[in-house]
């Protein structure tokens, strides 16, 4: 019986050894390889710290609190540069952005302007350091007469443009801060792109049945919108839709970014001759 007992106890010894060798020394070294190799396990989704503030400045939006929604949206984004409801928390706050500056919901930016006799939209615009159209979009105006004795609401954005030609993005900067971005659905550019350009906007473009219209005209309202740039072959300008007319009743140019018409047709009244366009990688 003691050799049984012997044979037992070696048992125990070694087992035990090579039971804490393989846990303790074999089994972490085979997770390591095949979480490098990636065939591990998925790892536990962490928790969301950041979504209980996303979700405070999503209800402020919801109820209409325009101004403090764009100070929560703003203020995660700089708290949570990393989070996952970051892509998210962009959109909303372009949109929020742009529901302030194309409305007259009152916000500290905006300054009220009364029309004296003489004011014409192009002299008022150019007086406030402002365009034409975003006038008429803030205050609703459905033409470009003015009337003495007017209560005009007046935004002074400093827009410029960042065109990401990889990220296929157009973002909106206003002052040099993120305001509101854009989806490009077209890229055609010519095969060699400098990586990086400097420009700015050259004219702004309104097609209605195949002709060119000009701002102040009836045919104006609801035409078509391209953004030519000042660097060679880049144009903004509407996307056609698979099965329906070209837009404006014109070709696409043979090289620009191709958007939704509705994003043109926004950007068109921010942009002027003076807006800085960057274009990168």
């Amino acid at each position: 019986m003691k050799w049984l007992f012997a044979l037992l106890l070696a048992v125990i010894i070694f087992g035990s050894a090579a039971f804490f060798g393989y846990h303790i020394i074999v089994k972490p070294e085979l997770a390591v390889r095949a979480e490098q190799s990636g065939e591990g396990p998925a790892q536990a989704e962490r928790p969301d710290v950041s979504a209980p503030e996303f979700e405070a400045a999503a209800k402020l939006r919801q109820e209409g609190k325009l101004n403090e929604a764009r100070q929560a949206f703003t203020a995660f984004l700089q708290k949570y540069p990393n989070s996952r409801r970051g892509e998210d928390a962009k959109d909303m706050l372009g949109d929020t952005n742009m529901d302030i500056l194309l409305s007259k919901y009152p916000s500290p930016e905006k300054q009220e302007y009364i029309v004296k006799s003489g004011d014409v939209l192009a002299r008022v615009a150019n007086k406030m350091k402002t365009t034409p159209e975003l006038i008429m979009r803030t205050n609703n105006l459905s033409g470009t007469m003015l009337r003495i004795g007017d209560k005009l609401l007046i935004s002074h954005p400093e827009f410029s443009l960042f065109l990401q030609r990889k990220g296929q993005t157009v973002v909106l900067l206003d002052k040099g801060q993120f305001f509101k971005r854009y989806k490009v659905k077209t890229l055609k550019l010519g095969p060699k792109q400098a990586p990086r350009i400097t420009t700015k906007v050259a004219e702004v473009l309104a097609w209605r049945d195949g002709k060119r219209v000009g701002f102040g005209t009836k045919e104006y309202i609801g035409s078509i919108r391209w953004i030519r740039l000042a660097a060679p072959g880049y144009y903004l300008y509407a996307e056609p839709e698979p099965g329906k007319p070209e837009p404006g009743g014109v070709p696409p140019p043979p090289t620009g970014l191709g958007m939704a018409a509705p994003d043109v047709e926004e950007l068109s009244g921010l942009v002027n001759t003076k807006t800085a366009v960057t274009i990168t990688d």
